[in-house]
């Protein structure tokens, strides 16, 4: 008889689309299940990806820092928001982390530094250009992620 591993920290990446707060509310409903520890993680996509595209009025550190303050501002308020659901789903803990950089890569390795169990991540967040330019995120942290990966479509999950 093959043993599954105990799922005891699940990481959520959530965009602050529409779609967020239902991606949220299935994966602390899933962790509180374990009564794992969650972590939600934002990613502030590098702007380095967007050269060619525009040239902002302002420096390029005074944006990416006002950007970074003002999605950890963000990520708390929808913390708070969300504090209230995980404990009643039996979420054990609930942690966030705000990062800059390439929004899959830094979902897979905040899972390794959390030493997580499970990505639980949405299927579809913001669409249009930036999926067309950047890819699925979803289907790259699927291939790179050392946890397994567990995908809810927002449009037919709740």
């Amino acid at each position: 008889m093959s043993v599954m591993a105990e799922i005891k920290r699940v990481v959520t990446p959530v965009d602050f689309s529409d779609n967020s707060k239902t991606i949220a509310e299935s994966a602390a409903y899933f962790a509180g299940k374990f009564g794992a520890s969650m972590y939600l993680v934002f990613v502030v996509q590098n702007f380095e990806d967007y050269s060619g595209f525009f040239v902002p009025q302002m420096s390029m550190p005074t944006l990416e820092g006002e950007l970074l303050e003002s999605a950890e501002h963000k990520m708390s308020s929808f913390c708070e928001e969300m504090d209230d659901f995980c404990k009643k789903a039996g979420v054990s803990e609930l942690k966030f982390k705000v990062f800059m950089g390439d929004v899959a890569e830094q979902i897979v390795e905040h899972a390794v530094d959390v030493e997580a169990d499970l990505i639980i991540m949405g299927t579809h967040g913001y669409k249009g250009l930036e999926k067309i330019m950047f890819g699925s995120v979803a289907d790259k942290v699927v291939r790179s992620a050392g946890c397994p990966v567990m995908t809810i479509n927002p449009y037919t999950c709740c």
